[in-house]
């Protein structure tokens, strides 16, 4: 079948150099003399005329220039019309485009878009609510809370948040259930990942595959401020080995799991992000994975 890419990119009325950005694609496409279209993101989701467009015209790639916030946006809209997805990173921390090993220069991925091929990955979701990459309940949900209300963007911001919120933070009370295996803990944030990490190559599960029909959950346990930091890259470096359920947890400073749903009681109401973007917390979540969400265009 004939290749016909929809680009999703922001619209151009802001930088020049988003309009560099569009020139290069549509000039590089038109070279390889594949068929395309550019239609605009939109801060809202709603991608009908996207989805028209595939299904009137035929298209078999979507490709988005955006962070995670437009990945999950677009997967989740259009992942049932059997197009192909690629991504032209271009957001604060690129977490699943890091994740899947494509370059984060333009041509680079531009070249990923044209000679690479698309395997299938899973995403995953929380109450009901879809994530492509990683979620998280606690600390990093707070930053991604505060980072969401700043007027810049960026690693400097990002950092800068989760300073502030460090020197604040409290652990919060959790019920984890696993596989009928339930435990209490007080803990400073738990991650549930499909992805390896949170973005730019800050990697929270080592062990973290795409496509394994597993989810990662790391739980940063209760410990004095301190230790915190030094536990967290011992848990990015990939000391921590996954763990079984049956093993001794109140020893150790960060838990390590995989499992394909789970179970967590949040009496305390700790914030909740969905892949970076902040999401209305609630008492109980019940987290699933979907085995085979998307062709994800990759290296």
């Amino acid at each position: 079948m004939e290749r016909k890419i929809i680009y999703l990119i922001n619209p151009i009325s802001g930088t020049s150099k988003k309009k560099n950005i569009q020139l290069l694609v549509e000039r590089e496409t038109a070279f390889k003399q594949i068929p395309f279209k550019v239609f605009p993101t939109n801060a809202a989701g709603n991608y009908d005329l996207v989805r028209d467009a595939i299904v009137q015209e035929q298209f078999t790639d979507v490709v988005m220039l955006g962070g995670d916030g437009t990945v999950n946006q677009v997967t989740n809209a259009l992942r049932d019309t059997g197009v192909r997805f690629g991504i032209i990173p271009a957001g604060s921390g690129n977490g699943l485009a890091r994740a899947a090993n494509i370059p984060t220069r333009l041509k680079s991925a531009l070249h990923i878009i044209f000679e690479g091929k698309a395997a299938a990955i899973d995403a995953f979701t929380v109450n009901g609510h879809y994530s492509c990459m990683l979620s998280g309940i606690g600390f990093d949900a707070q930053v991604a809370h505060d980072f969401a209300q700043k007027s810049t963007r960026g690693l400097f911001t990002y950092t800068q948040q989760s300073i502030i919120n460090f020197f604040k933070a409290n652990p919060y009370q959790f019920e984890v259930s696993i596989d009928q295996f339930s435990f209490f803990t007080d803990a400073f944030f738990i991650s549930i990942a499909n992805s390896n990490q949170f973005g730019n190559n800050a990697t929270i599960a080592p062990q973290a595959s795409l496509s394994d029909g597993l989810l990662d959950i790391v739980i940063v346990q209760k410990m004095s401020k301190a230790k915190l930091p030094f536990a967290i890259l011992r848990q990015m470096r990939g000391n921590n080995k996954v763990q079984q359920l049956v093993e001794d947890m109140s020893n150790k400073s960060v838990l390590y799991f995989q499992a394909p749903a789970l179970t967590i009681l949040n009496p305390k109401l700790a914030p909740l992000h969905i892949d970076g973007e902040p999401r209305e917390t609630a008492e109980a979540f019940s987290i699933e994975i979907i085995k085979d969400a998307f062709l994800l265009i990759q290296p």
